[in-house]
């Protein structure tokens, strides 16, 4: 089987690509190859982060890998928390701080729109390809759910009558922002 990286150290989204990828590669983390230094994401994108992660992890380690970097944009912000998702809340990645701010940030707004945005950049043999996966929906006034993860309990997607946290992770990927990304992915590995 080929092994490829995931240039990620969150147990939670390495759970989830291992899940939609199946065994049609050996998908490893981060730690797996021994990789435990905080690779930098100071790009003012997701594509760009994706980048600098999986470039990375090629230059420093040689394996092929892929990265990814999610962001959830909420219109009645201005996008925010965008690129800054992971943080919203400050330095520590503490998803529920971020999910409080985002309830506070969000109290006296009518329009609730929002989209969570998925890009996967990809190193194979060589060649670099992107995917961008979204998925529409609505902050909802409090949390549904403990399910999922991040943002998932605020998060109702569009054609659903639950938060992301309510659905079984089958049901969550098959629609997906992570989902949507990775199936392009699979497609690309699989017509190689």
């Amino acid at each position: 089987m080929q092994e490829i990286v995931f240039a990620t150290n969150n147990q939670h989204k390495l759970e989830e690509i291992r899940r939609i990828v199946g065994d049609r590669f050996n998908v490893l983390s981060l730690e797996e190859i021994g990789c435990h230094e905080d690779i930098p994401e100071t790009a003012e994108t997701l594509e760009g982060n994706a980048w600098q992660k999986a470039r990375y992890v090629k230059e420093h380690y040689g394996y092929d890998c892929f990265a990814d970097d999610t962001g959830l944009m909420v219109d009645a912000l201005g996008g925010a928390p965008g690129v800054y998702s992971a943080r919203y809340a400050g330095p520590g990645h503490d998803s529920k701080a971020n999910m409080s701010l985002l309830l506070k940030n969000m109290e006296d707004k009518e329009v609730r729109t929002a989209r969570f945005v998925t890009v996967i950049a990809l190193i194979l043999g060589g060649k670099e390809m992107s995917f961008c996966g979204k998925v529409e929906g609505t902050i909802l006034d409090s949390p549904e759910g403990d399910g999922g993860f991040g943002y998932d309990p605020v998060f109702r997607p569009d054609g659903e009558d639950c938060s992301f946290a309510m659905m079984s992770a089958d049901a969550k990927n098959a629609i997906s922002h992570r989902g949507r990304a990775t199936a392009m992915l699979l497609d690309y590995l699989n017509s190689i």
